[in-house]
């Protein structure tokens, strides 16, 4: 079957049921994305379909229609996406095991709401997990990515 991840088109030979998350990572090498809890409870899995966030650990790549963008496609090969620079402005990695999902959800928010209120980000991110409870910093992140999206 045909993919396309991260604008590119990509065959696999792999079973219809396969979770995308085992493709991305076991048969393409895209290791950005993490398996987290596998029950899509944690958002380490995260990545985008047609610009919508959704848990690649739950999703079989058989019933997979549009483009795949992981955290290794968010920005371009010039230029970090405005949630991945305000990620290391905020300094909001400690472990970084979730980040890669939580940066895909913040940047699924700011597509669809550039200047969204502190409740708008708290309800977006709420589906992710942080063990290292760097949530104060993931908002003060996402201000910022939605600052820089705006003055674009």
């Amino acid at each position: 079957m045909k993919l396309t991840v991260d604008g590119k088109v990509r065959e696999v030979d792999v079973e219809p049921e396969m979770p995308l998350l085992w493709v991305l990572r076991d048969e393409l090498g895209i290791t950005g994305v993490k398996y987290g809890c596998g029950i899509a409870q944690c958002g380490a899995c995260t990545v985008h379909v047609d610009g919508v966030a959704i848990r690649s650990c739950q999703q079989p790549v058989g019933d997979l229609e549009g483009e795949v963008t992981t955290i290794e496609g968010l920005g371009t090969p010039d230029a970090l996406h405005a949630v991945q620079a305000a990620w290391i402005e905020h300094q909001v990695a400690q472990c970084g095991y979730c980040q890669s999902g939580q940066m895909m959800s913040a940047a699924a928010l700011l597509s669809d709401n550039s200047d969204p209120s502190d409740e708008d980000i708290d309800d977006a991110m709420s589906g992710n997990l942080c063990r290292c409870g760097t949530y104060p910093r993931i908002r003060e992140a996402v201000k910022t990515a939605a600052k820089t999206i705006r003055s674009a």
